[in-house]
């Protein structure tokens, strides 16, 4: 949990859910499972367990401690839809994030047919809200295509793509009802290459549609000294979204109390 994240697209990160499992090529040097790794074994910290899959009750409330709007990153170390995190604990993390609404949340998941079953039924209150932006990883054709469908039949209000680690050239992509995205290349130790000219493809096919782009980082083993302008610029564009202010005591006392009852049920 941190209120000043390093990664540039959100302000601060929320982990309800610690560690996840490989599913696809993208996961091969996951940048959350060499960190975790690192604490096996030692007691008391965070990730004394590594990177073993666990759900943090304790930490539902973290959102309610900050009083000012800040973007959220929702298991910047998980992925909320892992097929062991329960239907109920997810409810629960989303029952926070309709409390806490002068937050933004940005939910990132590589398992999306999972994230448009719920937010179809037991999640569908949560689906529409313009404040939580609901996101699939993209790394490749075989795997990242297929889920930017998944996520367009969702029902969600804002879609986003994390195209990161980029590890080829995607093609065409089909951006319709796709409110944002994001483009990045792997970092840290044996960090695959990222070509310009696949950035470029999406950035241009970004414009064409009107869809704001975002790109992070080209990556590699020192990210710091290659930057992240393209072609000379950088850029930073997010979808429109006018943030609220921060709540009054009497809007926070009445979040805590209702924390309290989602806790006790």
């Amino acid at each position: 949990m941190s209120d000043k994240s390093r990664i540039e697209w959100t302000d601060a990160t929320w982990n309800p859910v610690r560690g996840c499992t490989k599913i696809s090529p993208g996961c091969k040097n996951c940048y959350a499972e060499t960190f975790a790794e690192r604490f096996r074994g030692v007691e008391g910290h965070p990730f004394q367990f590594g990177f073993d899959l666990r759900i943090i009750p304790e930490k539902l409330s973290q959102p309610l401690l900050w009083r000012g709007p800040r973007r959220i990153f929702v298991n910047s170390m998980s992925d909320l839809f892992h097929e062991r995190v329960p239907d109920a604990f997810i409810q629960k993390v989303a029952s926070v994030m309709r409390i806490a609404d002068w937050h933004i949340y940005q939910v990132l998941t590589k398992r999306p047919k999972r994230l448009r079953e719920l937010l179809s039924r037991k999640l569908r209150g949560t689906a529409d809200q313009p404040y939580i932006w609901w996101g699939v990883s993209v790394e490749d054709r075989q795997h990242g295509l297929p889920r930017i469908e998944e996520l367009r039949r969702s029902g969600a209000a804002v879609k986003f793509l994390s195209i990161e680690p980029l590890l080829e050239d995607l093609g065409r992509i089909d951006l319709s009802n796709i409110d944002w995205v994001i483009v990045g290349g792997e970092s840290g130790p044996g960090a695959r290459p990222m070509r310009p000219e696949w950035v470029e493809n999406i950035r241009q096919q970004c414009d064409a549609g009107g869809v704001p782009f975002f790109f992070k980082q080209w990556g590699g083993v020192q990210k710091s000294r290659y930057g992240r302008e393209l072609n000379g610029q950088t850029f930073n564009e997010f979808p429109t979204y006018n943030a609220l202010q921060t709540p009054t005591q009497r809007v926070r006392k009445l979040a805590w109390e209702q924390l309290r009852v989602l806790s006790a049920a």
